[in-house]
């Protein structure tokens, strides 16, 4: 991950989870899925606010369903689904569509010197083209390289085999490079 400040990193969020009331094991799912899941909202809208509306939005039907939840036969994708369907509702009543191109150019050079500036061109290219591929592959995309998870927790945070996420990973570079026009070959990971 990158060496700017998180800003999902404050003690106290909103929603606090009180395991008195919860399960314990949807609070454990709570802790380890709710950090990523606020900086992969406010990637999609832009807005820390209503990343964490969506955010507590989808961990109170998880909880609300955690019974049902705990039968699926994945509940990583599961809730990655929920998480996902919550933003596109979001987006489609506001009129809106996901702003993950200009977000994630000018997260990238948040802090950018007249250089990065220069490279802005380049990458609103290249976000343009994450924003073009498969769900699958977008997912990965953003989470592996433009949010900085590893490979492990990208894995586990789709409910998926570490090999699922190389496969993903894999395709995903072949479909940007042939979108960008660059020859692509696999690297010693692929």
């Amino acid at each position: 991950m990158s060496s700017r400040p998180d800003p999902w990193s404050e003690p106290a969020h909103r929603s606090a989870v009180r395991s008195e009331v919860l399960p314990l094991d949807f609070v454990a799912f709570f802790k380890q899925h709710h950090p990523a899941y606020l900086r992969y909202a406010h990637l999609q809208l832009d807005s820390r606010d209503e990343a964490q509306d969506v955010v507590e939005e989808v961990f109170a039907i998880l909880a609300d369903t955690w019974p049902r939840v705990l039968r699926q036969p994945n509940v990583q994708a599961y809730a990655l689904a929920t998480l996902k369907e919550v933003l596109a509702e979001r987006l489609a009543a506001k009129g809106r569509q996901i702003p993950f191109v200009a977000t994630a150019a000018f997260a990238a050079v948040r802090e950018a010197t007249r250089y990065r500036l220069q490279l802005l061109e380049s990458h609103l290219g290249l976000y343009g083209a994450i924003a073009r591929l498969p769900e699958r592959n977008y997912d990965v995309i953003v989470l592996r390289f433009v949010l900085g998870y590893p490979m492990k927790t990208v894995a586990h945070i789709m409910g998926v085999s570490y090999g699922t996420v190389r496969s993903h990973i894999r395709g995903a570079r072949r479909r940007l490079a042939r979108d960008l026009g660059i020859e692509w070959a696999p690297n010693e990971e692929e």
